[in-house]
């Protein structure tokens, strides 16, 4: 058994399944780790991210399975899961394998692997999909829009473009609480993606915040924001009909995990 000790990352997860086929492992009795845990009689191998043989497999996947199949292989690996790693590299290889059609690499749901993979991946999307409706941006003193969520995945890097889209010439900041994470979009400008604890996020539109976090902290909320606000709560108190209030649909159709960010609630 070989395993394949890599961080949690698209290049760590990336540079690993290259190596595994740059080394010619046989992928039954190979493995990716994203964890220290130790496996008797196994060979490690420690993996350091390289950015180079991550476009590679990048590039391999699109070209192979089509952008959809790759998207959704991203989602998996944005899921909150210490198996993604094999269930993704196990996916490919099957995919590989089996010589499948753009847009199939997830047809074989019989395989453990693959029914993980895509198991992981609707779930992410699925997170995705709630927070662009459910993401709530507020108005500081100096016109900046800025959010705060906190999902279970790691889902930033899907969530910026869907609303750089949509708020092209706004300033807006949105902050991940769970992992430290600053999507920041200048107006008319591209977004990146900062880390708020000095440390570098990988991928390639990332750089380093220091101390974003606590400027943020201190800057107010504008005085029409929270007159919008409170307007706002008014008009969800005044539209509830108090004989048709269902507590169990509510709960869902909107987790109670995301209330604590939305400021109706």
């Amino acid at each position: 058994m070989t395993v394949y000790r890599c961080e949690d990352s698209l290049e760590g997860i990336f540079t690993a399944i290259y190596l595994a086929y740059e080394e010619k492992r046989d992928h039954g009795d190979t493995y990716l780790s994203l964890n220290d845990e130790p496996m008797l009689f196994a060979e490690d191998v420690q993996v350091v991210p390289d950015w180079e043989k991550t476009r590679k497999v990048m590039n391999t996947l699109n070209c192979r399975f089509g952008e959809k199949d790759y998207l959704f292989l991203c989602m998996a690996l944005a899921a909150e899961d210490d198996e993604k790693a094999q269930a993704v590299y196990r996916t490919v290889a099957d995919g590989l394998k089996r010589k499948v059609n753009r847009g199939h690499i997830f047809d074989n749901l019989a395989d453990d692997f693959v029914n993980k993979a895509f198991a992981l991946a609707t779930n992410t999307w699925r997170e995705i999909d709630h927070l662009k409706g459910f993401v709530r941006f507020q108005e500081l003193e100096n016109g900046m829009l800025y959010s705060r969520i906190g999902p279970k995945n790691n889902i930033l890097t899907f969530l910026m473009p869907h609303f750089a889209d949509r708020l092209p010439i706004e300033n807006f900041v949105m902050y991940d609480d769970r992992r430290g994470l600053f999507g920041i979009h200048p107006a008319g400008k591209q977004w990146v993606l900062y880390c708020g604890e000095n440390e570098r996020v990988p991928g390639d539109r990332t750089s380093n915040a220091g101390g974003l976090e606590g400027k943020l902290g201190k800057l107010k909320i504008s005085e029409a924001e929270l007159q919008y606000q409170e307007l706002f709560r008014e008009f969800c108190h005044a539209i509830t009909i108090e004989g048709r209030r269902n507590a169990q649909l509510q709960r869902n159709m909107l987790p109670l995990r995301f209330r604590e960010y939305m400021i109706e609630f």
